[in-house]
Formats: C-alpha cells, structure tokens, sequence
C-alpha cells in the first residue's frame, strides 16, 4: 500500500509515526538506512529475518526497515531507492526467501518537506515472527544486539520455538451448554463425518453415539464444554453474544455501475454457510472459444461451486476471530471476490501453488481439523491448487489473492475469458504445469514477472514485445497456408459435421450418403483415406438417426434418401 503527499490527512498519520519512531524507536525492532540509490535485497532480507524475530521477542506486532533517514543522526536525508522501477514486486521477491513465505504488511512510501525541500522516505512494515515459529532468510535466521545485525542466538531460537501457541477455536465457552446448538447442524455434521470416513463400521459407531460424545469425539467438546470451533460451526444464531465478536458473513451484488443492489447477512451455524450463501449468487452459462480454429463455442458455467465452496469454507478456517470483522462474498456482473478477516500466512501465493507445500501451522488448529473431518476444505492443504486447477481446465484467468489491505485477505474468481490469447495458449497446452500458468496468468494481468520468468516463456513460444511491454503471443500457425494445413491434418468435431449435413438437408430437402461424402470430402482430415472418409461418413448419419434428427424416407435402403424428421 503506498501513500502519497496528495492525500493530506493520510500522509499526515504517517508521518506522525515517522517522527515517532525516529524519536522514541527501540534499537532491536527499528532500523534506518541512507540508502541514498539502491540497498542489497540480501540485506534487505537479513534485516527483515532480525527485525521480525526480535519483534516476537519483545511481544509487539511488527517492526520497520526505513529508508532515507541517516542511523547516527537520524536526519531525513531521502532515498531514491526503487524510485523508477517501483516498490511493488519487493513484497514478492523477499517472500521467496523468507520462512513460509511471508512478508511486508506494508510498504509505505511518504514525503516529508525538510528544509524546504520535499524528500522522499521509505518504510517497510515487518510483521513480528509468528508464534513458535522464527522468521528466516533462506534457511539462517537473523536477531540484533543493538544496533548489530547477526545471527540470532540459540538461546533466542529457543524462546521462539518454544512459545505456546494459542488456538482461539480450541478455547472453551464458560457457560454455554449443548442446548445452544443447532439440532439440524449437528445432524448435518453426524451425515458429514461418516460420508468422509466413509467405513460402514464407523457410521455405525457413530449412530449409537450421543451427541455429547461425537462432539468429544470431533474435540469440539472438553470435560462437557463448548470450544469456540464448536459454536462457531453448528452454534445457534440466538447464541452468538457468547463471541466477544459476533461471527458474520455478508453477500453483496452489485449492478454494473458497482453500486449495491442487494446484500443479506448470514449468522452462525457456519457448517451451512456455503449453502446458504451460495443459494444467492447468479451462475450463468458463459460461451466462448478457446481455440481459434473450432467453430463452436465453448459452454460452461461461470463459476464452479466446489472451488468456491472451498475458497469459502478457507474463510471460515483462516478468519482472525479475535479482530471482529465479516466474511464477505462480493459478487460482480463477471467475477466474485471473497474476503476475510485476517492475514495470509504464507505471506504470497506462489509457495502455496507448489506441489511440496506444507502449511507452517493453522491460525485455528482445532477448527481446520475438524472441519476436515465434516468435508469441509482439503485434508492435504492442497485445496487452493486444485482451486486454480479448475480454473486452468476451463482456460479462464487465475484467481487473484489480494493481501495489500491491512488484516484483510481477498480472492477474486473470474467467471469470464480476459484475454483470448490466454484461453488459446492454455487450450493447445494442457500439459503446462500450474508455475507456467501462473506465470503466463501475470502477463495477461499486466503484471510484473522476472527477467528469468520472461526468458523462460520467450523460450516456450507463448509471449512477444519486450519488456515491460510484453504480451501473449496468439500465433498457432505463422500463416494461412499453415492454419490451413492445421485444419487438414486435424479436422473438425463431428458436431461440425453434423451441423453441415443438416444445413444441406435444409436447403435441398434430402440426400443420399455419396453426397454428404461429397459434402464433407473435403473437411475430413487429410489423414483418412477414401474407405475410412466412407465409414466416417455412414456412422455420422447414424448418428443422427440415433439422434432423432434424421430418417430415411423409404424401407428399400438401396433407393433411399436421408431426410429431417418432420419435428426438426
């Protein structure tokens, strides 16, 4: 997030913590660098791995790495650090370097008047190393003695690793007994158990169990109380003040100016939530042509409801119930966007997309595994890439993880095709890995991607123009005579076929298989020979007989002509 001096109130709180923090800073959690043109990044990532272990240490949230402002002597100098190539692709680049991934939760970027002169200040916010935890950078891990950049102790180490991680979801309710509850929920959860268990032995079981037991057995229930993750999931609504916070989901539409118009709130049980919330959305059946050579278009739906079942049910799992805030499920003419309250753990995308990812923990430990245990989200912590999976299938763009806001996680679902070329590139190539995809999913998004990145998709064909104006290329074949070779050697889909023999019977009312042969001869692959063009030929017209679209309009096969059935 950058601010800047036209936003006058805006600029003016952030410089109020400037001069807060060059007056009154601790020298372990802040530090300040010249950094008059350029700084190493792998500094930049060591200071990072130090300030956000001895934030930990000290127990607050974050820290800061500033920029244009001299260590000693704590005059704002200025920095033109990045000045001309931006801030915005540092969040990602320190993100590959740092333990599970994470990162800035703000770069701000503000411009103090000194002595007349307007100069500008850099400060990146550090988050505090999560809980038991340690923040490194690649695989060494950074602490401070002072002023001193080093590495962190063993002893430092320890304290971190052995910090006791607090789950809100395990917490238990004083006072709220299994009557608060909701009978239809808690069913739900007994049909969804047993369906992912899946064992004939086990539903039995489960069938001559009390619903005290099953809850006990789920964890959801201790010495016979209520955990949060228990009146969160199948809690009823009249009982949401036992939340400091009430929990809340909203659904919202917006016409085609943006402007709302229409929203309902959704309270506990949150096991149904998916269901309730989804029963709103529009999901309408969007056309389109993913290879320039087909000449029908392509049907789908817009959205596919288990990947936003599952983008929703992570909302619930990775929501920070403690700060307040809703759910919200924001729907637009041509894309949804989902937010929770929060922060993304991985700190970006990209890890999470690999094959090998292992989340470092869950922010509700109990509330995840139990809702893996109803079906809920994925047990391999593999839902995510399936969910952008199913979006490479169908050829539509990637969904988008925005983590700028502060306390916010957002995803944004495109339920239509944004750049044919994309669609084209993804159709001829469906064996290119989610990396790939992804990479090529930037560049029609007109985001930033590495010079490696660019090299690597220049080599695969798939992008032209230079950078930073690169695009996708939609060449398949350089020219006509190529596209029509293509076409030659590849054919078209019998639904082509058929629809040319039935525009044929159409205008001369009937026909005889030589003249579809005739027909077609010459849009039948080159590949086939004359006999196999015959027998591609016969079976298309049984085909529609099967169909009921054609007949023969006598019994003597041999004097018989092909015809529409009288209802076409």
């Amino acid at each position: 997030m950058f601010f800047y001096n036209e936003d006058a109130e805006i600029n003016s709180d952030r410089l109020n913590v400037l001069y807060d923090l060059i007056n009154n800073w601790e020298d372990e959690v802040v530090e300040f660098k010249e950094a008059e043109n350029d700084y190493d990044k792998d500094k930049i990532g060591k200071y990072f791995s130090a300030i956000s272990n001895e934030a930990n240490l000290k127990g607050v949230q974050f820290g800061w790495l500033i920029f244009g402002v001299k260590n000693k002597t704590r005059e704002i100098v200025g920095s033109n650090y990045r000045s001309t190539k931006g801030l915005a692709a540092l969040k990602q680049e320190i993100s590959t370097g740092t333990t599970g991934g994470i990162s800035f939760i703000d770069i701000i970027e503000i411009f103090p008047i000194v002595g007349g002169e307007r100069k500008r200040v850099i400060m990146f916010q550090i988050p505090a190393a999560a809980t038991a935890i340690p923040t490194g950078w690649h695989n060494h891990f950074y602490g401070r003695n002072g002023e001193s950049l080093g590495a962190l102790s063993v002893e430092e180490l320890d304290r971190i690793r052995g910090q006791e991680k607090k789950d809100w979801s395990k917490q238990l309710i004083e006072n709220a007994a299994i009557e608060y509850l909701d009978k239809k929920a808690l069913k739900l959860a007994r049909e969804k158990y047993k369906e992912k268990m899946n064992r004939p032995y086990i539903s039995e079981e489960i069938n001559g169990m009390t619903d005290e037991e099953f809850l006990t057995k789920l964890k959801l229930m201790r010495d016979g109380k209520l955990t949060n993750a228990a009146m969160l999931l199948l809690g009823k609504e009249d009982f949401d003040y036992f939340f400091a916070s009430a929990p809340e989901a909203s659904w919202r539409v917006y016409n085609s100016k943006n402007d709302i118009q229409d929203y309902e709130i959704f309270k506990i049980p949150f096991i149904t939530l998916s269901d309730r919330i989804f029963a709103k959305i529009r999901n309408l059946t969007y056309r389109y042509m993913p290879d320039q050579l087909t000449l029908f278009p392509t049907e789908t739906k817009q959205y596919d409801m288990w990947l936003l079942r599952e983008l929703m049910n992570n909302c619930i799992a990775h929501s920070e119930y403690t700060i307040g805030g809703r759910i919200y499920l924001n729907e637009f003419e041509d894309h949804i966007i989902l937010t929770n309250p929060g922060t993304f753990l991985p700190g970006s995308i990209e890890p999470v997309l690999k094959a090998s990812y292992n989340p470092p923990f869950y922010r509700n430990q109990l509330l995840a595994e139990a809702m893996v245990k109803l079906n809920m989200i994925d047990t391999q912590a593999m839902g995510i890439r399936r969910v952008f999976r199913i979006q490479q299938e169908k050829y539509f763009p990637l969904p988008d993880y925005k983590l700028d806001i502060k306390n916010q996680v957002g995803v944004v679902v495109y339920g239509k095709v944004l750049d044919e070329n994309y669609t084209q590139v993804l159709f001829r190539n469906p064996d290119f890995d989610l990396s790939t995809v992804y990479l090529i999913d930037r560049v029609q998004k007109h985001e930033t991607i590495s010079k490696e990145a660019v090299k690597y998709l220049r080599k695969l064909g798939v992008i032209e123009g230079k950078l930073p104006n690169i695009y996708i290329t939609a060449a398949l074949a350089s020219n006509t005579e190529e596209k029509a070779r293509y076409v030659k050697n590849k054919g078209f889909d019998d639904e082509a076929y058929k629809k040319w023999i039935i525009s044929y019977l159409k205008q001369y009312k009937k026909g005889k298989k030589k003249d579809f042969l005739v027909l077609l001869q010459d849009k039948l692959p080159d590949t086939m020979d004359d006999k196999q063009k015959l027998y591609k030929v016969q079976n298309l017209l049984q085909s529609l007989r099967k169909e009921n679209i054609l007949v023969l309009d006598s019994d003597n096969f041999r004097t018989a002509n092909w015809v529409l059935k009288e209802s076409n």
